[in-house]
């Protein structure tokens, strides 16, 4: 039996504005209206794109508080509630779901290196605690760990667990997952430069980084692929390919955090151990703006 999707189309993993004496809070709620008008159809907060893992629990919480308020309902907010830590992970998702978001994405635990079986138990309990929808986040370059198409299988038949995001890079795995899950879970893209092949499989859309400097685009491809417009989808993922491959040329976020500090949407400023973007990345990635008329 399928679930209801948390959403279907492209959501934004969003950036978190921050800058020498904290979280900030004026350019992020500049950063939500603007994300909201262009159409995006959800918003993941506090994940990895937003520097979750050096933010404090309390700003960590203050900033799903602040995104919840000023959305007010109007789209999906997707609460990054991840940790190596289960019990944490739980702590941040109970909290999550109190004030008011409408899922939460959780990671993959990381460093721990769990078996699969402590993959299940722990992204079991998590399911368990929440009273949300849960998306699973499946990142093995960054956490060490990969949720293996069939311990996905097992997971997908907990009532509360709603989705994944596959961002494993690995296509034959990701074609091994729809066989075994069917439609039981939604299927999102994690990476930015296989939206339109996870489509193809049945994927119900993207969570997005480039999505940060062009929601609008972002948005039609995955609307003109359901729409039945395949080629022109394409082709939108095809002119997108040089702007996505500058935004991961150095670790994200630290080229996102460039391009909308550009944009004047953020300072381009970054926690240790992060760091500026260096050259001479900074500079493909500003070319790569400027073809799309961004400065």
């Amino acid at each position: 039996m399928q679930k209801t999707c948390v959403f279907q189309g492209a959501a934004t993993a969003l950036i978190t504005p921050t800058n020498e004496n904290g979280v900030d809070y004026e350019h992020l709620g500049k950063l939500l209206d603007w994300q909201v008008a262009s159409g995006i159809q959800a918003l993941v907060v506090c994940a990895t794109t937003g520097e979750a893992p050096t933010l404090s629990d309390d700003e960590h919480c203050k900033v799903l508080e602040f995104v919840v308020e000023r959305v007010k309902g109007q789209i999906p907010i997707i609460a990054g509630t991840g940790s190596n830590d289960t019990r944490h992970a739980i702590m941040m998702t109970n909290y999550a779901c109190a004030i008011g978001a409408d899922a939460v994405l959780t990671v993959t635990p990381y460093y721990n290196r769990a078996t699969q079986t402590g993959l299940i138990r722990s992204f079991e309990a998590i399911a368990d605690a929440s009273t949300k929808p849960v998306i699973l986040y499946n990142v093995p370059s960054r956490t060490g760990v990969n949720i293996e198409p069939k311990t996905v299988q097992t997971l997908s038949r907990h009532p509360n667990i709603a989705g994944i995001k596959e961002a494993s890079g690995n296509i034959s795995q990701i074609v091994e997952l729809f066989s075994l899950v069917g439609d039981r879970i939604a299927v999102y893209s994690g990476n930015d430069d296989q939206i339109v092949p996870i489509l193809s499989m049945g994927g119900k859309g993207v969570i997005s980084t480039v999505s940060n400097v062009l929601p609008r685009q972002t948005v039609e491809l995955c609307k003109l692929y359901f729409e039945g417009k395949t080629a022109q989808s394409a082709a939108l993922q095809c002119k997108l390919l040089p702007l996505i491959r500058a935004l991961f040329s150095q670790t994200n976020p630290i080229p996102v955090k460039a391009a909308m500090a550009k944009l004047g949407y953020c300072e381009d400023h970054l926690r240790l151990p992060l760091t500026p973007m260096e050259e001479p990345y900074r500079s493909r990635l500003y070319a790569c703006m400027e073809n799309w008329d961004l400065i």
